[in-house]
């Protein structure tokens, strides 16, 4: 008989065999049957079907996506705050169709389960304590990313619990591990007198399949219960209005963060990283110290830790009190120092009582002043839809940046499109001038009345004269459907975050070189920038920037940096067509009612 290679599929094996076949007298009807059975058509499909599926099983198909469900509703959440044509409501209800909805979650089932490991049979001869009569043992597959728990110490009875389940990771996907359970071996590797950090070493060295022997925080009747009740409540949510589905939220991040040089965090390898502007998506929040959250756009679908906003606010507080005490020490040495120069010891212990006591009275009236410790800002993703009005535009400039003439050039090309806030003084009108377009000119008396009720976003004082900024200026632009240009200090983006205006910011500092040490007169001279820009002012318009950005950044949302006039006016051009159509996270309080 012929040798196959071991690639030779089932029904090339049969073919070959029914061929091999001779007749013999005593099983001519044996043979008869076999070669009728092996050359049937259907018999045939069947092993090449067969010979597929063992093909499809050997090449181990891994899922490209296991959250399809949460992408399509995703898209759906996308598509309502978008534009509204036909295509986008055609997408949005086949997407809301039930068996769509189905589909894509047989698929995630599938996805998350399908390709699990299958637990070995348990040998008959395991010796089972009392004790682990309700002991239930979880293999997991865990690769290059963290297993997606944290672990902790119970202080009364020393047993290694764990702590919080990460969303999306491989013991949340595995849906075996819970919250309060008892973990007794790692691989087989008993933990009884481990610390919690020398069990998280172990878990973060092993890589593949994990064995996790575990005592069930409750017992199979109050799973069972529980499920039914999550059952019931997931029912009830499908059936209340679209508006009540609010799970998601969303923050934009005012820090940067870095897990790995946080001492508090309870597991350094579970949390994530992020940076200031970041907008990240919380997804549980069931910890009041440490929130759940993952960032937008990521593709990784597990959950890192992150501080909650209250917790972060209570450690900025406490930095800011540590270093008040310091520089309250500090100022406490000096002023003694100094006293001991200007007088005797006695005298001076005396006025350094009198300063110390005048010190503490003005810390105290510092302290009872609001302050805001930047942690996170809740967004929403805002598309301006084509009634609404145009979002004011508020140009900050650093330094050397001359924001103004960007404004001023922009509106000069297209006065129908974009206009500017006229600003009001209280000096006397020159001939050349007209009431209502350089200015609006009012009397010192008028002015000081608006100042009272609030009605100027900035003013000012310069040459006996007050000058500012009328709220009512930046409103008749908006309604003429015009978009309005403002040129303001950065102390005035705070004023104007309101839902009337929703505005977004521009930061615009110039492109600076640095100017070399040395540089003869004759070199300077053929230079006009280095000669225009010196050190002195190299630096002071270096730290302007430095400060706008340290101190707003977190209120800024496009940088601009200023080369030439005319690219400059080119990106600016381009971001402002930006704002008109594409779609932007904004303070949650600029669109909720």
């Amino acid at each position: 008989m012929p040798v196959l290679s071991t690639a030779a599929g089932l029904h090339e094996i049969l073919a070959l065999l029914t061929a091999q076949l001779r007749p013999d007298a005593n099983l001519t009807a044996e043979i008869g049957f076999l070669t009728e059975v092996f050359s049937e058509h259907s018999f045939n499909s069947l092993m090449k079907i067969h010979q597929k599926l063992q093909q499809f099983v050997r090449q181990g198909p891994t899922p490209a996506l296991q959250s399809a469900a949460a992408l399509a509703e995703d898209i759906s959440e996308e598509l309502q705050s978008g534009q509204n044509n036909n295509d986008m409501r055609e997408l949005m209800q086949l997407l809301a169709k039930p068996h769509i909805q189905a589909v894509l979650s047989a698929h995630d089932t599938v996805a998350r389960k399908a390709f699990d490991p299958v637990l070995p049979p348990m040998p008959d001869d395991l010796e089972v304590e009392e004790e682990e009569e309700s002991m239930k043992i979880v293999r997991l597959v865990k690769n290059k990313e963290p297993l997606g728990a944290t672990i902790r110490m119970d202080e009364q009875t020393g047993a290694v619990v764990v702590a919080r389940i990460m969303r999306g990771g491989a013991a949340d996907r595995s849906g075996l591990v819970h919250v309060g359970d008892e973990l007794r071996e790692v691989n087989e590797i008993p933990v009884e007198h481990k610390t919690p950090e020398e069990i998280s070493q172990i878990l973060a060295q092993c890589q593949g399949s994990i064995t996790l022997k575990l005592i069930p925080a409750v017992n199979e009747e109050d799973q069972f219960n529980e499920t039914k009740v999550l059952i019931n409540a997931e029912k009830a949510l499908h059936k209340a209005p679209r508006r009540r589905l609010r799970a998601k939220v969303h923050v934009r991040a005012l820090f940067d963060y870095d897990p790995s040089e946080d001492k508090a965090i309870p597991c350094k390898e579970a949390g994530l990283p992020f940076r200031k502007g970041d907008v990240l998506q919380v997804v549980s929040q069931d910890d009041s110290v440490w929130w759940q959250a993952k960032r937008v756009g990521d593709a990784n679908l597990r959950a890192g830790l992150i501080p909650s906003k209250k917790f972060q606010e209570k450690r900025l507080a406490y930095r800011q009190k540590k270093a008040n005490l310091e520089q309250e020490k500090r100022s406490k040495r000096q002023s003694y120092d100094q006293s001991c120069e200007k007088a005797g010891l006695r005298r001076s212990f005396r006025l350094s009582r009198k300063d110390r006591h005048a010190n503490q009275n003005e810390e105290k009236q510092t302290e009872q002043k609001d302050v805001e410790y930047l942690t996170y800002e809740e967004v929403v993703a805002y598309h301006r839809r084509p009634n609404d009005v145009h979002r004011l535009v508020v140009l900050v400039g650093s330094i050397g940046a001359k924001a103004n003439e960007m404004r001023q050039r922009i509106v000069a090309e297209n006065p129908n499109r974009y206009n500017v806030a006229v600003p009001s003084t209280t000096r006397q009108k020159k001939i050349h001038e007209r009431q209502g377009l350089e200015y609006h000119f009012v009397s010192k008396l008028s002015f000081e009345a608006d100042i009272q009720k609030n009605r100027f976003v900035e003013h000012g004082e310069y040459k006996d004269n007050l000058y500012g900024i009328n709220v009512d200026s930046i409103r008749s632009i908006m309604l003429k459907k015009k978009i309005c240009l403002l040129d303001a200090n950065p102390e005035t983006i705070k004023n104007l975050r309101t839902a009337e205006f929703k505005p977004f910011v521009i930061f615009v500092k110039p492109f600076l070189q640095e100017p070399k040490a040395s540089t003869s007169t004759a070199e300077t001279s053929g230079n006009d920038n280095v000669k225009e820009l010196g050190e002195d002012k190299y630096q002071e318009m270096v730290q302007s920037a430095a400060y706008i950005e340290e101190q707003y950044g977190h209120l800024i949302d496009k940088v601009l940096v200023k080369g030439d006039l005319q690219t400059a006016c080119s990106e600016l051009r381009t971001i402002l067509e930006s704002i008109e159509r594409d779609t932007f996270w904004v303070p949650a309080s600029w669109v909720r009612s």
